[in-house]
């Protein structure tokens, strides 16, 4: 039994899967299990799967083509599990050669936690260094951001089985059990990751490391560039979801927070529009209650009151506020730049501002 078990799911994944494989067998920490997931593959991934296998003994290839969706894949993944943890990786990323060590040092640093995930370096289809991936870190700052975006990078992250086991978590299912049967979403794939982790984070148990773990590469053939449109509508209605859940968890009444969502760096344009200052403040109400005051959470409110009251000089100058007093994350500008740049005729007081 090898103390981490890496679930790496695969479907025709041919021009970077051995990269990836690569990049698990390099790891600093050499007691790991790596189980390829191949979901049907047909473009001769399985067979570059197969070659890493028969080089390295702690390498195993499950077939998991009858699965109907990626979320049953990565339960499927998760039953074979044994190890005290569970990492994930994409078939297009890499791992830096010490993420598991700084994996470990993190369960170690948070003890409770049943998620840790980092930050991540931005590469494109040549492995060119095009960024970086800045998320939220804390406990309480993730709590509350995952009730607007998923806050929590997937490749990057490695779960506690233990912890996942005793809450009956799994990818694209209700197991908060907070509302009613009809209200319990169940996600297949595009925002599977977000339904399990978004309800970990509402728990409390999830905390990103501010030093990157992985090169995500951000390519053409992303399913997050491809189906954006999609992976919006179905990460709205997950936000609505954890709300709720949030709301029954303390006791409070119900909110929407759909007019401060950012999924895919977008905002929606809603009918009850352009001034959502009033909605803003009960939101804020509901989580300083839920959470407690604490410097994580108006962290995360002072961005959220940028998006209340869509007007351009209101917009941009309650971004200057508070950008002067907070660092950038990945995606805030992105949002209000792509909403400014719906509405402008031009680009000129955009690239002034």
């Amino acid at each position: 039994m090898a103390r981490i078990d890496v679930l790496l799911p695969v479907r025709n994944g041919l021009p970077y899967l051995g990269a990836a494989i690569a990049s698990i067998r390099r790891q600093s920490v050499r007691d790991w299990r790596l189980l390829i997931l191949d979901h049907g593959s047909t473009d001769g991934s399985r067979e570059v799967a197969e070659r890493h296998a028969d080089a390295d003994r702690r390498i195993e290839v499950h077939d998991g083509a009858y699965t109907s969706g990626l979320a049953e894949l990565l339960n499927f993944g998760l039953a074979r599990c044994d190890g005290r943890y569970v990492m994930r990786h994409d078939a297009d990323d890499l791992c830096l050669p010490d993420r598991m060590a700084q994996t470990m040092a993190g369960f170690a640093q948070h003890p409770g936690m049943a998620v840790i995930s980092g930050q991540a370096e931005l590469i494109d289809a040549s492995d060119a260094r095009i960024g970086q991936l800045r998320l939220p870190i804390g406990s309480a700052r993730l709590t509350a951001a995952s009730l607007f975006r998923n806050p929590i990078s997937h490749p990057a992250l490695t779960m506690d089985r233990a912890q996942i086991g005793r809450l009956g978590a799994q990818y694209g299912r209700d197991f908060l059990g907070m509302l009613p049967d009809e209200q319990q979403p169940q996600v297949d794939g595009l925002a599977e990751d977000y339904l399990m982790f978004g309800q970990l984070a509402l728990l409390g148990l999830c905390v990103n490391l501010g030093r990157p773990l992985i090169r995500y590469r951000w390519h053409a053939a992303n399913v997050s560039s491809m189906r954006t449109r999609e992976q919006v509508r179905l990460s709205l209605r997950i936000s609505r979801y954890l709300a709720r859940a949030f709301c029954r968890i303390h006791a409070l009444p119900d909110f929407d927070p759909a007019p401060f969502c950012n999924h895919g760096g977008q905002l929606l344009d809603l009918p009850d529009g352009p001034d959502f200052d009033a909605q803003f403040h009960v939101i804020a109400g509901a989580l300083r209650r839920g959470l407690g005051a604490s410097s994580q959470l108006e962290r995360e409110l002072r961005y959220r009151h940028t998006l209340a009251r869509r007007s351009l000089p209101c917009m941009l100058l309650r971004y200057a506020h508070f950008r002067r007093q907070y660092p950038a994350e990945t995606g805030e500008w992105l949002t209000l730049r792509s909403w400014l740049l719906r509405r402008l005729p031009g680009r000129a007081l955009l690239k002034a501002a």
